[in-house]
């Protein structure tokens, strides 16, 4: 987990630092910034990858550790046309750990990043931050004890000219309780009445829960946030051993999120080291269908990090989210489009994860 203890930033602990990019693929020792340009030898030859055709997979980072992977920052350069719109719901992210074929990382690229919907936003958090234009930057600490492999499938029908990035890691030994990271993609387009969205289940283990990112449409009228966010823990079954108080109570917030300003409801953003709400997009704001704003349901992220607060279990968890809202006849059950980023971590490096819906079924809509 992250050292919340500044001090420590002065004690000299030892490590081989590293980091590996389009400058240095294989993040070897003194082989940085080798490519040639048209401005001479190591003037900038190699910043990125070019060209990932459709349907391709990319290695990003293959290291033999042990070791630790301290930051990921990423940006992509896609076109602007309503055809290559949804490119961050289109790039999947997955990482391995010490030789798994399966991966413990599994989610789209701009929903890893707290930006869902297949648009940027600022985000300014702890460990995920997101600057103008979509700097994508992860700051989760990701030990392994062997080797650790990250990819990116391109299942955008397009190719992508232009994908930077970099990953930074220190190799050394690891703490023998150190956990393994992991994140899960999920959503349903049209929840159930009364049953509860399955944020992560089938997870069995030891480990701790670190965050949550929601990327929610709303489909119907009225409040949407007195929905609770269920934490079952260690054999739980009918009721959870954590249970919030509602939506919006989760994400830290209170009284809907909004301000009154002449008459009219305003939402209000923010971004804070754990909490945060960065994402508000309705008909008159959304970028990306221009030609039929009229259609589009209001949508909007949020994040919550459980890291000063991190939700142990001893054997496994699961973590549900109900859909339920009020209006002036009182609290009613209600079915919205929900997608989710779960974030763990726990002692062994492998889950079984649900079938990642095709790329169509990603989008939103």
């Amino acid at each position: 987990m992250l050292d919340m203890n500044w001090s420590s930033v002065a004690l000299i602990t030892g490590g081989q630092s590293r980091a590996i990019n389009g400058e240095n693929r294989r993040g070897e020792k003194g082989k940085g910034g080798m490519a040639a340009s048209d401005l001479g030898p190591s003037r900038k030859g190699s910043p990125c990858l070019r060209g990932i055709q459709p349907g391709d997979t990319v290695e990003l980072a293959d290291i033999e550790g042990p070791g630790t992977i301290q930051h990921i920052w990423i940006t992509v350069k896609d076109k602007t046309t309503d055809a290559d719109c949804f490119v961050l719901r289109d790039l999947v992210l997955r990482f391995y750990w010490d030789g798994q074929t399966r991966p413990s990382v599994e989610v789209p690229l701009g929903d890893f990043f707290c930006c869902g919907f297949g648009q940027g936003c600022v985000v300014n958090s702890l460990p995920i931050v997101v600057i103008p234009d979509r700097g994508l930057n992860c700051y989760f600490p990701m030990p392994f004890k062997r080797h650790a492999r990250i990819t990116l499938e391109n299942q955008h029908k397009n190719a992508i000219s232009s994908f930077f990035y970099q990953v930074d890691y220190c190799l050394g030994e690891v703490p023998q309780n150190a956990g393994y990271f992991h994140a899960q993609w999920r959503r349903e387009r049209l929840t159930q009445k009364g049953r509860d969205y399955v944020v992560l289940d089938n997870v069995q283990g030891r480990g701790q829960y670190v965050g949550t990112y929601l990327a929610l449409s709303t489909l119907e009228r009225y409040w949407w946030g007195e929905g609770e966010m269920k934490f079952y823990l260690d054999g739980d079954d009918e009721y959870p051993t954590i249970c919030g108080t509602g939506t919006e109570d989760y994400f830290g917030g209170a009284w809907s999120f909004a301000s009154h300003e002449t008459g009219k409801t305003v939402e209000q953003n923010y971004c804070t080291p754990f909490l945060g709400y960065p994402f508000y997009a309705n008909r008159d704001t959304t970028v990306y269908n221009r030609y039929h704003n009229d259609d589009v349901p209001p949508m909007r992220g949020f994040y919550r990090w459980h890291i000063p607060d991190p939700i142990h279990f001893e054997r496994d968890i699961r973590v549900t989210l109900q859909q339920i809202g009020v209006c002036h006849r009182g609290l009613f059950e209600r079915q919205d489009d929900v997608a989710t980023v779960a974030y763990w971590y726990q002692d062994e490096p492998y889950v079984e994860f649900p079938q990642l819906p095709s790329p169509e079924e990603r989008w939103p809509r």
